[in-house]
């Protein structure tokens, strides 16, 4: 049975498990079933950094995405649900943040991704460093010690906040898989350690193919690369 709305918004922190277990790789106490408990279903668990792949996605088209090339969260879901299998466990969930000002437009696409079966965290963006990467990584670590973390996919490109937390994931026995796009996901493109999979390798995820022509992908024939901004905004600055 699948995590219910009011479990996913439980803050990281109240988060409990059963008793205290073997010692993981990283060192930590991991939390095994009590005896004559039955052992926790194993969770697929989906942590999706919005600031980050939001600033990916307009990055790789060179301008803000319309409703096209704009990610389908039911698609997500749906792939989500298949990795977890008919047995597992599948939860997913948003961390974004909020600008001041910004609530009216931000609320229709939280309010769309709970109807999905997304469980969102938003924060307000108050400062520079008003980040969600450590909130992400706290949920995953609750989620691994309240048992049963079978495999976490994550939604970024951030190698410097995610690669050491996700290779010693690994090294502890959870499956890993980055999932992004590969000219902003580094980091786990070349990993030995995680897998990566490109968002528009899901099925469904994009309405229509991305226009990701690169200096990495170009055909045999060349090909144009459009200027990611107007000439004329030299005479702006």
């Amino acid at each position: 049975m699948s995590p219910s709305p009011a479990d996913l918004a439980t803050p990281p922190t109240a988060l409990t498990g059963g008793g205290v277990g073997d010692v993981d790789a990283t060192g930590t106490e991991q939390e095994t079933p009590e005896a004559g408990q039955e052992p926790k279903p194993s969770r697929t668990l989906l942590v999706w950094d919005a600031p980050n792949i939001d600033m990916s996605l307009g990055s790789l088209l060179g301008t803000r995405p319309t409703s096209a090339f704009r990610p389908r969260f039911d698609a997500v879901g749906r792939w989500l649900l298949s990795e977890a299998g008919p047995e597992g466990l599948a939860e997913a969930t948003v961390f974004t943040n909020v600008v001041p000002g910004s609530t009216e437009i931000v609320r229709p696409w939280v309010e769309a991704l709970r109807n999905v079966g997304f469980a969102v965290f938003a924060k307000p963006k108050v400062a520079d460093d008003s980040d969600v990467d450590e909130d992400m990584l706290a949920h995953i670590e609750a989620r691994r010690v309240e048992g049963g973390l079978a495999h976490v996919v994550v939604a970024s490109g951030d190698g410097r906040a995610f690669r050491e937390p996700l290779e010693e994931l690994v090294a502890a026995g959870v499956t890993v898989t980055v999932i992004g796009f590969r000219e902003y996901a580094a980091f786990a493109v070349a990993s030995d350690i995680v897998e990566f999979l490109d968002l528009e390798d899901i099925e469904g995820v994009f309405r229509e193919p991305l226009p990701r022509v690169s200096l990495d992908t170009l055909p045999d024939a060349g090909a144009w690369l459009p200027p990611l901004r107007s000439l004329r905004s030299l005479l702006e600055r």
